[in-house]
């Protein structure tokens, strides 16, 4: 095959730009919808099967996940192996209410410290709910070091309450907060749902750059990803989102819309993206 110079010089930019980079970590964040018998036909013990089929088909290397009672967290870990799980219930700090929960890939992570922050102004109080927040709402965070890489970085994810203004942005400004202070200057990445839009106050908290400067990788004017369980019943709301440190290179952003013809595996739609760190 003939290849102009041009070409080639544009061949070998290329190349460079993507071996300067570590091998990228696929990130997933995902509400799976908590265990509700009230759902009906997408009650959990209807619709788990479908959840594993998504996570194995798309492989994250990395997956939040927000709304998991400790059973779906067991059902997790039990079918789709490849995962350890961090994070306690949000009631209690041990096994009670919803957790939201870091899945990481056994065979590539080591985990060098982890957590549990409430967002409330007694973050490490279990149990604590603070502002105009109508339930108790948790991050969850771990120091991470990549086996095939060698580097090191910060994951939290989250799930910010549905009902509490002042909340919602009190939270998004101690979830930075503690990023500075846990991260120890490490790339940080951020998983969740934060129950806002990008025109909202919290989500503008978030991006503000006079503290942690983070970056939202999803193109402009992305899907939603609450949409409820029946497919084309309503419009779905963005609010589900992955945000990064500006040490990471962001590729194949996606909202995964996988569903049966009838209803999605869960409420809310998950989100991948593809993150790299230069190579030390």
């Amino acid at each position: 095959m003939y290849l102009s110079r041009r070409s080639f010089i544009t061949f070998l930019f290329v190349l460079g730009a993507l071996t300067a980079f570590a091998q990228s970590v696929t990130v997933m964040t995902y509400n799976i919808r908590y265990d509700n018998p009230g759902d009906g036909i997408n009650q959990w013990s209807s619709r788990k099967e479908k959840v594993y089929d998504l996570i194995r088909k798309y492989d994250p290397d990395l997956l939040g996940v927000q709304e998991a009672m400790h059973n779906q967290l067991q059902d997790l870990t039990n079918n789709v192996t490849a995962y350890g799980s961090l994070g306690v219930g949000r009631e209690d700090g041990k096994e009670k209410g919803e957790y939201s929960a870091i899945l990481y890939k056994k065979e590539r992570f080591n985990i060098l410290a982890q957590g549990t922050f409430w967002l409330s102004e007694t973050p490490d109080v279990a149990g604590s709910k603070s502002w105009d927040a109508a339930l108790t709402r948790v991050a969850t965070w771990a120091r991470m070091r990549d086996k095939k890489s060698g580097r090191e970085f910060f994951f939290i994810n989250t799930h910010f309450d549905h009902i509490g203004r002042e909340s919602r942005t009190k939270s998004a400004t101690l979830l930075k907060t503690k990023a500075l202070d846990l991260g120890r200057g490490l790339p940080v990445v951020i998983t969740g749902d934060f129950n806002c839009t990008r025109d909202e106050l919290p989500y503008k908290t978030i991006m503000d750059k006079s503290s942690l400067t983070l970056i939202d990788p999803a193109p402009q004017d992305p899907p939603g990803t609450f949409c409820s369980f029946t497919v084309n019943s309503i419009t779905c709301r963005p609010i589900d989102y992955i945000f990064h440190t500006p040490e990471w290179a962001a590729s194949n952003y996606k909202v995964l819309p996988d569903n049966d013809g009838k209803n999605y595996p869960s409420d809310h739609l998950p989100v991948l993206v593809e993150l790299s760190l230069p190579k030390k």
